[in-house]
């Protein structure tokens, strides 16, 4: 399948590995013009345009801007805060998770929707988490922060698709990545007093798909959702998660 995407500019935050790079290699694939961002600039060496940059700052999203200043796709992703106890998180630490996981997001958004709608083209996709619908209880400052960023966009995305523009929040369950196994796993497998292989063994098990996702796979669902056949999907926050979700709806 055609995505109808060649040639369009795309702005993929922290973008170097995990989801973010599988979403950068998807939408690379499939012809579009692609500006990796990661914070440091030994983590940026991909055949693409790639910018060393932290969009957490004004200084970090300004120079993303500058590299890719009119792009028709926009993946915001950034690394979750990390896990613990929400008695021992001050208001500085809910203020970094805040301006990590849900202002910076808005603010990449609004500096670059009105030239999606007057360029009658534009796909936002939101990289939050499974914890939005599923609160992981270790992780109380990703359930917060990505939880309004997700309130915010659903009103704004019913407010740009007349003008070609959709938003959506694309929400991962566990996936093989460094910072999944690095801190949530090794947090969870301390706290239950097992392995890191250990651990990953259990969560694979209560996994339907009996496996961790891959991140290629990811990234071609934020491929699709950034298609030309995706015009008509607004607003909605897709999980993937092989299942591990029990809910009905």
């Amino acid at each position: 399948m055609d995505l109808g995407i060649t040639g369009r500019n795309a702005l993929v935050c922290a973008s170097s590995k995990g989801l973010g790079r599988g979403c950068a290699e998807a939408l690379a694939r499939e012809g579009a013009n692609v500006t990796i961002l990661a914070r440091t600039e030994a983590e940026v060496k991909r055949q693409v345009r790639w910018v060393a940059c932290d969009v957490t700052t004004p200084e970090g999203r300004a120079k993303a801007l500058a590299a890719c200043p009119e792009p028709d796709i926009l993946i915001n992703n950034a690394g979750g805060p990390p896990p613990g106890d929400f008695r021992d998180w001050d208001r500085d630490t809910w203020l970094r998770a805040i301006d990590a996981n849900m202002l910076a997001p808005i603010e990449l958004i609004r500096a670059t929707i009105d030239g999606m709608i007057a360029r009658r083209f534009g796909r936002i996709v939101n990289i939050t988490s499974s914890s939005v619908k599923a609160p992981i209880e270790v992780l109380g400052l990703s359930n917060g922060a990505r939880s309004g960023l997700t309130g915010f966009v659903a009103g704004l995305a019913r407010k740009v698709a007349q003008h070609g523009v959709t938003i959506n929040n694309l929400l991962p369950g566990s996936f093989d990545t460094a910072r999944l196994r690095s801190s949530v796993i090794a947090a969870r497998a301390k706290a239950a007093g097992k392995s890191v292989d250990e651990m990953i063994a259990s969560m694979q098990a209560a996994i339907p798909a009996r496996r961790l996702g891959n991140p290629a796979e990811f990234g071609e669902v934020c491929a699709f959702i950034c298609s030309v056949q995706a015009g008509y999907l607004v607003g909605q926050n897709i999980l993937l998660d092989g299942g591990a979700y029990p809910g009905t709806f």
